[in-house]
């Protein structure tokens, strides 16, 4: 569930729909948080244009998420 404790930064993760197979098309989104400050833990794909993002605790401080960084790749237009 959402209470899961989310260790890593997520890295170069693309998300493909269920049942996909072969290579990203445009559109199929690579997140990328594995660099100083990024902090997505994971993502889960809900539709085409939503996604639910989960950000990992502060480092100094687990009970808040006060800020987001990482990067999303592969865009397509107008999504």
């Amino acid at each position: 569930g959402s209470d899961d404790i989310i260790a890593g930064n997520v890295s170069k993760y693309t998300v493909l729909p269920v049942g996909y197979c072969g290579q990203p098309k445009k559109g199929h989104l690579i997140f990328d948080a594995c660099f100083e400050s990024g902090n997505l833990g994971r993502v889960d794909l809900i539709t085409e244009f939503e996604y639910d993002l989960f950000i990992r605790p502060d480092t100094c401080n687990p009970r808040f998420r006060v800020w987001f960084n990482f990067t999303v790749e592969n865009v397509k237009e107008s999504q």
